[in-house]
């Protein structure tokens, strides 16, 4: 027990560090037309979630608790989190950040050894060459809309947070620990009013690692690739419902907007710890489906209509326009 709180002090201390670093020499994120805060504020947290991660499943691997295929794959995450920082400094390319996506996305799925079948409730496809081209776009997805979904204090690492133990609850495995204490101890700046954000060295990452799982464990029973996608449907629903209404509207995709759902609350006038709570309460909520609901397409019908109804709520408090 006391490893896993070192590596949450550990998080907690390189947040401190890298906040007042990055304050020294001016690395803020500015405020704009998308942002969600109203002062410039320190960002390239993740990097202390990146490092006590790292470090955590390194550890636990050399124990023996960590299965090679799945750390290996996990790994190939420090490739996106270098890169991810180097955005989060210089503003790289949309062409560039998307190859280095792409090549971590095959890299993962090669330790992983591919997604080996996608259960369709009445029947499964095995087929190699479609399962991972599926694979590697939900790799792709999940690493983009958790980044689109960091945008308020406290909203990308609760979410992490909740994952983490409903994946330990699910399914055991101490890396499940890791991840939480890493994340933890970042969340304590990043708080309302949040002292320092992640950037995108951690949302990215974060994006990877549940892709990550969500293929790990599909390969281990095909029907939990659905479990995944409802432990993940608050980020995972929203980003896709506004990515279709956006395109709908013939919307310019790649340029920045405050559509999202938790943005609209906040646009509503609830504060960041109200979205937060919120989606914490719908998560557990979900989780107890999850947790007692044994028929996945039945699982997968009710947490739909649940997020349809919480889409419908939010769009009644700011309309989507």
């Amino acid at each position: 027990m006391i490893i896993y709180i070192v590596f949450f002090f550990l998080s907690f201390i390189l947040t401190y560090f890298i906040k007042e670093y990055a304050m020294k020499k001016s690395l803020v994120a500015e405020v704009n037309e998308r942002s969600s805060h109203t002062t410039p504020t320190p960002h390239g947290g993740g990097i202390a979630i990146a490092v006590s991660w790292f470090i955590g499943l390194s550890f636990f691997y050399m124990q023996g608790e960590v299965d090679a295929s799945l750390y290996k794959a996990l790994m190939v995450g420090v490739v996106l989190s270098v890169v991810s920082y180097m955005d989060d400094l210089y503003e790289l390319s949309a062409k560039l950040r998307l190859v280095v996506q792409s090549v971590v996305a095959i890299g993962g799925l090669f330790f992983l050894g591919g997604l080996e079948h996608i259960d369709f409730f009445f029947f499964t496809l095995s087929n190699e060459w479609v399962c991972n081209l599926f694979a590697f776009f939900i790799i792709l997805w999940f690493i983009n809309l958790y980044n689109f979904l960091d945008g308020i204090d406290g909203y990308a690492g609760s979410e992490a947070l909740f994952l983490a133990f409903g994946g330990y609850l699910l399914f055991g495995g101490v890396h499940f620990i890791v991840l939480f204490m890493a994340v933890a101890g970042f969340l304590v700046w990043n708080w309302h009013k949040a002292k320092i954000f992640m950037g995108d060295v951690g949302s990215t990452l974060l994006g990877y690692s549940v892709a990550v799982f969500t293929i790990y464990y599909t390969n281990e029973d095909a029907s939990n690739l659905w479990v995944w996608l409802v432990l993940f449907g608050v980020f995972f629903f929203d980003a896709t419902i506004t990515l279709l209404r956006r395109y709908n509207n013939g919307e310019i995709l790649t340029q920045a907007h405050k559509k999202h759902a938790y943005q609209r609350l906040t646009q509503a006038g609830f504060t960041h710890e109200k979205v937060v709570l919120l989606s914490l309460l719908i998560n557990f909520f979900i989780l107890l489906l999850v947790f007692y609901m044994k028929n996945k397409f039945l699982l997968l019908l009710s947490s739909g209509i649940i997020f349809f109804l919480v889409m419908r709520y939010i769009d009644k408090q700011k309309a989507f326009a």
